[in-house]
């Protein structure tokens, strides 16, 4: 899909307008709240990623969230660990033994206010991404899935590796809660068909870009064949043969094409921007993700 630059820009710093649809299995937007659900798909963000990190203030984030009218999220761990005191909280550095201490002694349950503030607003988290979770002890991971829950996400996501997915797809099962195993563009579909027939929970996220770049090919039969293992797929344009991150609509992934599947099949898969094209000149990240944003609302109302 090649939109112009003129409807590309409308919203660079603009709230997108709600579209109306009621959301699979969540309350309809209110009126006031953020809306980002279009045609059906829900459109997300990876937080506080997109903004330039992996940690930062609750308040803060949700702030930048609502003014991009965003109302699902994939939210990385490190902001709610924060919140909940931990060790690591405002850039301190921490050992692997002093948070394996301090998540054993946490009341997970106190999770429940963090999402109570972002829920007041509007936006559900729907998948908490772990960094380093193939490093945990038991009892930590755990404890992830205990904190995901608390949170009232569907799914869990982290890196794929196949000499860790088993243990984690067995945590999986033990909690029947989803754990989306994110590809890079070295990860084949037999990546995570090798993951998928370890553990029943064991499903994808697929990383539309990374899929074009590593495997010069498009993600489409992929996920058509195992769309009831996508957790969710994150949503950037990259070219084909390793090639960079570009704008949306400047590369070969079919971003457009894979986002119709899903609305078209009426699939529960969160279509999560994960920013990671260079800003440009006279830009700044919020500018270009509402620019993201807005292509995939005119994508998926085409």
């Amino acid at each position: 899909m090649r939109l112009t630059r003129r409807e590309l820009g409308r919203l660079a710093m603009t709230a997108i307008p709600a579209s109306g649809v009621l959301s699979a299995g969540r309350p309809a937007a209110q009126p006031g709240k953020p809306n980002s659900k279009f045609a059906g798909v829900q459109v997300g963000l990876n937080v506080p990623y997109n903004f330039g990190g992996r940690d930062m203030n609750w308040q803060e984030l949700l702030d930048r969230c609502l003014k991009l009218n965003v109302n699902a999220l994939e939210l990385r761990s490190q902001p709610v660990e924060s919140f909940l005191g931990s060790p690591a909280a405002n850039g301190r550095k921490a050992t692997p033994e002093e948070m394996r201490t301090w998540r054993a002694s946490v009341p997970v349950e106190r999770a429940a206010e963090f999402r109570s503030k972002y829920e007041s607003a509007g936006v559900m988290i729907e998948i908490v991404k772990y960094d380093g979770i193939y490093n945990m002890a038991d009892e930590e991971v755990d404890y992830c899935f205990h904190l995901a829950k608390t949170l009232g996400a569907r799914a869990i996501s982290c890196e794929i590796d196949l000499k860790h997915t088993q243990r984690i797809g067995r945590f999986a099962d033990k909690h029947q809660l989803m754990v989306g195993f994110h590809g890079h563009a070295d990860t084949t579909p037999a990546h995570w068909e090798t993951a998928f027939a370890q553990a029943k929970f064991s499903g994808a996220n697929v990383d539309l870009g990374h899929f074009v770049a590593g495997n010069n090919t498009s993600p489409l039969p992929f996920i058509k064949q195992h769309h009831a293992r996508i957790t969710h797929v994150h949503v950037k344009d990259r070219k084909m043969k390793e090639g960079p991150n570009v704008p949306f609509g400047q590369g070969d992934t079919p971003i457009k094409e894979a986002l119709q599947l899903i609305r078209d099949n009426k699939w529960p898969i969160q279509a999560t921007i994960e920013f990671e094209y260079p800003v440009p000149d006279g830009s700044d990240r919020m500018a270009e993700l509402a620019k993201t944003i807005e292509y995939c609302r005119q994508a998926l109302l085409s």
